[in-house]
């Protein structure tokens, strides 16, 4: 599976860590920045991340910021995106069998970067089972999204 990473100036550290820790388990990793400790904007990576999960060069997406929160915001303001912020075992597992989250996010400043490895682990041991009853929900999502995107001004 190919995991692209993603942080704004706040988590990079964290992020470095996180992808290398990936990358030990045996992942294919796609940094997409910043590189250096330096401020950025996050929605510009959060997006660039959740475009090419869209554009299928990668499978899931790592974001890292602050808190996780506004990656999860900003990615999840790409049609067709789920992002999920993780903060234990149950929700990283959960993300991706009742939800099929595609992103995770994660914060540096309000988690450890021991736990963080539990739970990408965690989040990236599971897949997403079609024909659960957590599929006509996801579902449910798609169609209104789909309904209000078609419906927009341009």
């Amino acid at each position: 599976m190919k995991i692209g990473f993603g942080a704004d100036g706040n988590a990079v550290a964290f992020k470095d860590e996180l992808k290398k820790y990936a990358a030990d388990l045996g992942y294919d990793v796609t940094d997409y920045g910043v590189f250096a400790d330096q401020p950025a904007d996050y929605p510009s990576i959060a997006f660039t991340v959740a475009e090419a999960i869209k554009k299928e060069e990668i499978q899931r997406g790592i974001l890292c910021c602050g808190t996780g929160i506004g990656m999860a915001i900003a990615a999840n303001k790409v049609p067709g995106i789920r992002a999920a912020q993780l903060t234990d075992v149950y929700s990283a597992e959960r993300a991706q069998l009742s939800n099929n989250a595609q992103i995770a996010t994660f914060g540096a400043f309000v988690q450890g970067i021991d736990s963080a490895k539990l739970l990408l682990k965690e989040y990236l041991s599971h897949s997403f089972e079609a024909g659960t009853r957590s599929e006509r929900k996801i579902d449910q999502i798609s169609e209104y999204e789909q309904k209000h995107e078609s419906s927009e001004e341009v």
